[in-house]
């Protein structure tokens, strides 16, 4: 049997929110990017740099990181869980995707903060 370490919440209905929550961050950040495309004729770096210099679309954008990140690890976590019985197999391709994953984090922190 898989324990619960694995996961990044404390139990399945935990998890189960932490889905929904971060799926949630997740469409509205794509609704936002795909409206700022729709209604900007022409996408430039000026009006690119222009709405990542608010605060407001700094934190939106770490909170659909942190989304991506948390749905990807709990996802995979899951997908691993039902299909790869081989335990050793299962933490290694679970290892390489949470390193992915908190990559892919840490590399949005670093460019929107310019930390």
């Amino acid at each position: 049997m898989v324990r619960e370490a694995g996961t990044f919440g404390r139990s399945g209905p935990h998890d189960f929110i932490l889905l929904r929550a971060s799926a949630v961050v997740m469409l509205l950040y794509v609704l936002f990017m795909v409206g700022f495309f729709a209604s900007t004729a022409d996408v430039t770096y000026a009006n690119w740099t222009g709405l990542f210099s608010n605060l407001w679309m700094k934190v939106f954008t770490l909170l659909a990181l942190t989304g991506v990140l948390v749905h990807g690890w709990i996802g995979i976590w899951q997908v691993l869980t039902d299909y790869v019985k081989a335990s050793g197999v299962r933490a290694f391709i679970q290892f390489v995707f949470s390193v992915g994953l908190i990559i892919v984090w840490l590399t949005g922190l670093f460019v929107l903060w310019g930390v």
